[in-house]
Formats: C-alpha cells, structure tokens, sequence
C-alpha cells in the first residue's frame, strides 16, 4: 500500500479540480480522511481477522460500494445544511472518488494481495496490470529503513509528479474558463 501521505495528495490532488465555492477547510479534511480511511481494516488484525478475509485487509474496505457510502454518509453528515442537489452530487462524487482512490493506488503497488474492488458481487481481489508503487511496510521500524526511503521515491514520483501536473492543469483550465466567462459576459 502506499503511504497515508500518498493517500491525502491524491484527494488534495483531486480536490484541486474542484470549484472554490465549495471548498473549505473541512472538504479538503475530510476527502484526505476518505483517501485513508481504507486502511483502517488493519484493525482486523488486532481481533483475529486474516488478511485474506472479505472483512480483511484490502477486503470490503477497499471496494467500490465502500467508497460510495462513505461519499454518501460524509457528505450527509457535514454538509447536509449547505446542500442543493448540485452540491450534493459534486460532495458525493468528490469523497466517493477520494475513497475509491485507496484501492485504485493499492492495486498499483508491488505487494500485498489484491483488492477487493467489486466486493460484494465478486471476492476477487485484483491488482492493476502495472504495479509501479513500492508496497509500504506495515510496521514504523520497517518504514524507517532504505526499504521506507524507497516508497517514499517511488511515491513522489508516481503519485507526487502526476499529481502536482494535474494540479496545475486544473489550475490553468479554472483560469482559463474564468476568462472565457468574463468576455463572454
């Protein structure tokens, strides 16, 4: 897996095609929160669940439906007051899109097993065909350690240089149509 920082910069990355209007301290917050939240199944560990369990480690956590009621009760629980139906479509999207991302990065590394994404229609845990990002160590003595230095190179440039090019695409385009707009105005 990768890092929980990996995790954040893909939601701030995603976060970043989004309006200012919506957005605020607690939209960046919590769509980073989504974009780790995943992770929290290594508590099953803890009680006895194996790895290889739907309720394991990159199990029912990591799928698709997951993802979307995440969106969905995120979404309802801290911006319920705020919400016109394009508002709250653009909420779900973002914190569903942000969880969904754990998986989709997880699926990228070179370990662990695959990902449950389609859980429950199907237990298959799948992996991408290319797996670039290096698998995180688990334990924080193993993080420190030329294997953690390497995720950390492999996680700036596979998700930090993507992310930061997306960034300022997004950037240009908001800027870009905030002039179209006012000549057209």
């Amino acid at each position: 897996m990768p890092t929980i920082f990996g995790h954040a910069f893909a939601a701030a990355t995603l976060g970043s095609s989004f309006p200012a209007k919506i957005t605020s301290r607690k939209f960046w917050l919590l769509g980073m929160g989504c974009a780790i939240l995943p992770d929290a199944d290594v508590l099953a560990f803890s009680i006895g669940i194996p790895y290889n369990h739907i309720l394991g480690h990159r199990g029912f956590s990591h799928s698709i439906l997951f993802a979307l009621i995440t969106g969905l009760v995120v979404t309802f629980l801290f911006f319920r007051k705020d919400l016109t139906p394009k508002r709250a479509f653009a909420y779900v999207l973002f914190f569903t899109v942000c969880t969904a991302s754990h998986g989709i990065l997880d699926a990228l590394t070179s370990g662990g097993l695959g990902i449950a994404f389609f859980f429950p229609w199907d237990n298959t845990r799948y992996f991408m065909p290319w797996r670039p990002i290096k698998v995180s160590p688990l334990e924080m003595d193993h993080f420190i350690s030329e294997w953690g230095k390497r995720v950390i190179y492999s996680e700036l440039f596979w998700i930090g240089g993507p992310g930061l090019i997306w960034i300022i695409l997004s950037r240009g385009v908001k800027k870009w149509a905030a002039r179209t707009m006012k000549k057209d105005a």
